[in-house]
């Protein structure tokens, strides 16, 4: 299963406080604003998502179809075949995308210890 650049979500209480304090391990803004409540900070081939007022716990975010850089790949498995997969093994999905549609979606997951997993595809 392909399920694209990998990032972690954190939620933040002071934006700008997380955006200093990541910029000092080396981290820079990589997209996302102020102004949005969001900030995508890179370094290297890492990504830590800054979420200011957007959600209550962290997240461990997935987007088929993207590499690191957020730009397309050609080879990848749709959200809805992810989603396919993952409920033809069991897992609980607590959102899911429309099989029928295509293009962006997401579904919404939770590991056994309740960390939430967003896969979440833009294109």
């Amino acid at each position: 299963m392909k399920l694209g650049a990998f990032s972690v979500s954190l939620s933040v209480k002071n934006l700008q406080a997380s955006k200093e304090f990541y910029e000092k391990l080396g981290f820079s803004v990589f997209a996302g604003s102020m102004e949005m409540n969001y900030l995508i900070m890179k370094n290297e081939q890492t990504l830590i998502g800054l979420f200011h007022q957007m959600f209550d716990k962290n997240i461990l975010t997935f987007n088929p179809g993207w590499d690191q850089e957020a730009q397309t790949v050609k080879d990848y498995d749709d959200v809805r075949k992810i989603q396919h997969s993952l409920k033809n093994a069991g897992i609980a999905l607590a959102q899911e995308a429309d099989p029928s549609s295509s293009g962006p979606g997401s579904i919404l997951l939770f590991d056994p210890d309740g960390n939430t997993i967003l896969i979440d595809q833009h294109i």
